[in-house]
């Protein structure tokens, strides 16, 4: 099939993650693109723990995951991508021509302003959120596929439905 998800989730690999949309997409694999976790074995046998069995992994830097792209691309089971940040999404975006990009979780931390239940952005996160969409990409947040997209628009301005 194809990468069906390009997500951003601080928590990165999770049961939401897993089971909330996982299972329901039918995926396959997860591409977890983060440059920390890409160079620590013990990081990545950690996430593999919140995988189940049938469900592969693999680790990039966002370089790597760039080159690496195609390939997921054309595998023939689902997939999703997911970075713990906007600026790894956006190196993506510039450098493999994504098109959509879910914003599904960014937590609280000094300097960040709530934004949705379970966003949190400081005013040059905001900027980054719209290069994403001033490079084409579509971005929605959505914390579960059950949940209502909701537009950059209303996530920057706080309109949570």
């Amino acid at each position: 099939m194809t990468l069906v998800l390009y997500r951003i989730d601080d928590r990165l690999i999770h049961g939401q993650v897993v089971v909330g949309w996982g299972q329901p997409l039918d995926i396959g694999f997860i591409v977890l693109v983060d440059d920390m976790v890409a160079a620590s074995e013990w990081e990545q046998d950690l996430y593999r723990m919140g995988v189940p069995p049938e469900m592969e992994v693999y680790f990039h830097s966002a370089t790597d995951a760039i080159a690496a792209l195609p390939k997921y691309r054309a595998d023939s089971r689902k997939g999703i991508l997911l970075t713990g940040d906007i600026a790894t999404m956006r190196r993506l975006v510039d450098g493999a021509a994504v098109n959509a990009v879910n914003v599904g979780g960014i937590h609280s931390r000094a300097g960040r302003i709530q934004r949705m239940r379970y966003v949190f952005l400081t005013p040059q996160e905001e900027q980054e959120l719209r290069d994403l969409a001033a490079r084409g990409a579509t971005v929605t947040a959505q914390d579960v596929p059950g949940a209502r997209p909701v537009s950059l628009d209303d996530l920057i301005a706080g309109a949570e439905p």
